[in-house]
């Protein structure tokens, strides 16, 4: 065959109206498939919510009525005003979502609960398919006692100057700090609990409940705690704090103590003075000059919310004049720092922190509104001046949204609800990255055994046929073992590392429900014979066969004089 001859390829003859042609291969090779962008945006979009609340509006004159008469065509438009038309659910909490927090760049999310973890997601990894978290994290599971216990997560936010660090706080007396991949970079020591005087203690002695970082300097934090303190930390320092706050309530009495439920440490855009407001569980807002020094505080409102309730929410605008507060009395007051005496507005709100005392409450960016949740699963966004709302859409129908969050250089709400779930509001179109990334990318299409979730022991990021090293566990390696993750002091007994295979050995129950006389081994063996012994009198088992014929026993007649029985062996002596 010559190079010039084409080749021809003998295919079957068939009509142009033959349906077997819908059979036929149309070309060879793999074909390239194109995700539909568009039509995945499109289902991301919200439907079935609650219209916008509109709010009420002021009486004008019949001159103003003309004027406004084209108002009313534009609230349709207000889901468009704010980034709330599409929505990204992420489901990787077990409990209810205390805290959430994205990065200074947007591309990195972290989530806290009441479950005791910290979740992880990076943005640029997932897809419309594959929406979870690439590494779960429980801050103080690595503790070398034996007894260590894991603690609900308060609080978590990324460092808003270095998003390679973010603060972590749970229900223990020392706050972390983690990088953010999930490890711990530093952790701050717990002060000396049998000290009376606060000022002397390296640090808390009891709960710290929340904290935020220093507006201006990324090396500083500050942590408000149950012990009446708030602290001031470096995080290149952990063995003591560089400056101690420490609040004396005058409605405490002789002891003067309570807690500190919320702090927020604000500076204007423009520069000037940085402002710490700190909100305590008597119902005080107590403010101090954020430069220092903090031997007194510069303002203090007493009985700003009802005593006893605890204010969870607080957040200072970005010009560094305004102050807004949620407490647990169902009220939301705005306070100005410049004349702090009185709230200029307040404002009815059904809390939520009786529940979850993390309930927060934020400014927007360029303090443009203000964000927050409520027990009925609603999100608000409320005027800045007046407080009252200028849009109100429902999120988790039946669960109360928690804490949210409105981030400025992507553009986008994030909400923790109670549901375990993690809410991403966003719209194509004023949106950048973040979520309008990941529901732009092609769905991965993955066998099941591809999934981490099934194949791995999440805790410790293990498949369950591996060969587990001693020490080769990452964290392993704690405070007072060597290298091959044996105890330093002779004394202490040796500790069985945690390994899948340990994990997915039967337990008791399993055993006792799915192994016949497995509960035989708990039972005493005199008992157990007893019970068959009526069974053996009456049905013989291995005597029946010469039952009939087995002969009487014969026994002697026992005299008058042997009833007492016979005689006793003498003793020898």
């Amino acid at each position: 065959m010559s190079d010039d001859e084409d080749i021809q390829v003998e295919g079957p003859e068939l009509a142009h109206d033959d349906p077997m042609r819908a059979f036929l291969p149309a070309s060879f090779g793999k074909k390239h498939k194109e995700a539909d962008i568009a039509a995945q945006i499109d289902r991301s979009r919200r439907t079935g919510k609650q219209p916008p609340a509109v709010p009420p509006k002021p009486q004008a004159s019949d001159s103003d009525d003309a004027g406004n008469s084209d108002d009313d065509s534009g609230d349709s438009d207000d889901e468009d005003e704010y980034p709330t038309s599409h929505e990204m659910v992420i489901k990787t909490h077990d409990r209810a979502v205390t805290s959430v927090s994205l990065d200074p760049a947007g591309g990195r999310l972290i989530s806290g609960s009441i479950d005791c973890t910290v979740k992880l997601h990076d943005f640029s990894s997932l897809t419309p398919t594959t929406i979870r978290a690439f590494r779960s994290v429980d801050p103080y599971e690595s503790k070398p006692s034996a007894n260590a216990d894991s603690h609900p997560v308060h609080h978590v936010q990324f460092n808003p100057l270095a998003g390679s660090v973010f603060l972590c706080i749970s229900a223990h007396p020392q706050a972390k700090i983690l990088s953010r991949d999930g490890d711990v970079i530093t952790e701050f020591i717990k002060g000396d609990m049998y000290l009376r005087d606060m000022n002397n203690t390296k640090g808390h002695i009891s709960e710290v409940t929340t904290g935020t970082w220093h507006p201006t300097d990324k090396n500083l934090c500050v942590t408000a705690g149950t012990d009446s303190t708030l602290r001031i930390w470096d995080i290149n320092n952990k063995r003591s704090q560089k400056e101690v706050l420490v609040f004396k309530s005058k409605a405490a009495g002789a002891a003067g103590r309570t807690r500190m439920t919320a702090v927020a440490w604000g500076t204007p855009i423009q520069g000037g003075n940085n402002v710490l407001i700190s909100a305590a569980l008597d119902g005080t807002l107590v403010m101090w000059s954020g430069n220092g020094p903090f031997t007194r505080p510069a303002g203090e409102i007493r009985e700003a919310h009802k005593p006893n309730t605890w204010t969870g929410g607080i957040d200072i605008s970005s010009d560094g004049r305004m102050v807004v507060t949620r407490g647990g009395d169902n009220l939301i007051k705005l306070w100005d720092t410049r004349k702090f005496k009185e709230p200029l507005v307040t404002v009815e709100h059904p809390s939520t922190s009786g529940h979850y005392p993390t309930s927060n409450i934020k400014y927007a960016p360029n303090s443009t509104s203000i964000i927050t949740g409520s027990a009925t699963g609603h999100l608000h966004i409320l005027n800045p001046g007046n407080l009252r709302p200028e849009y109100t859409t429902l999120v988790t129908p039946g669960s109360p949204v928690i804490t949210v969050d409105w981030h400025p250089k992507i553009n986008q709400i994030i909400t923790g609800s109670a549901n375990g779930e993690t809410h991403i509001l966003y719209n194509p179109t004023m949106s950048t990255r973040g979520a309008v990334d990941v529901m732009s990318r092609a769905p991965k299409r993955r066998h099941i055994d591809d999934n981490p979730e099934f194949t791995t022991d999440q805790s410790v990021g293990l498949s369950g046929d591996s060969i587990i090293t001693p020490g080769a566990i990452p964290g392993s390696r704690k405070t007072g073992l060597t290298a091959s993750g044996k105890s330093k002091d002779p004394r202490r007994p040796h500790v069985p590392q945690q390994t899948p295979f340990m994990r997915s050995q039967p337990d008791e129950k399993h055993i006792s429900e799915n192994i016949p006389l497995s509960k035989m081994l708990h039972e005493d063996p005199r008992e157990a014979l007893l019970k068959y012994a009526d069974l053996a009198k009456k049905d013989p088992m291995f005597t029946n066969a010469w039952k009939s014929t087995q002969p009487v026993t014969q026994y002697a007649d026992v005299s008058d004089e042997e009833e007492d029985g016979p005689e006793k062996k003498k003793v020898k002596r």
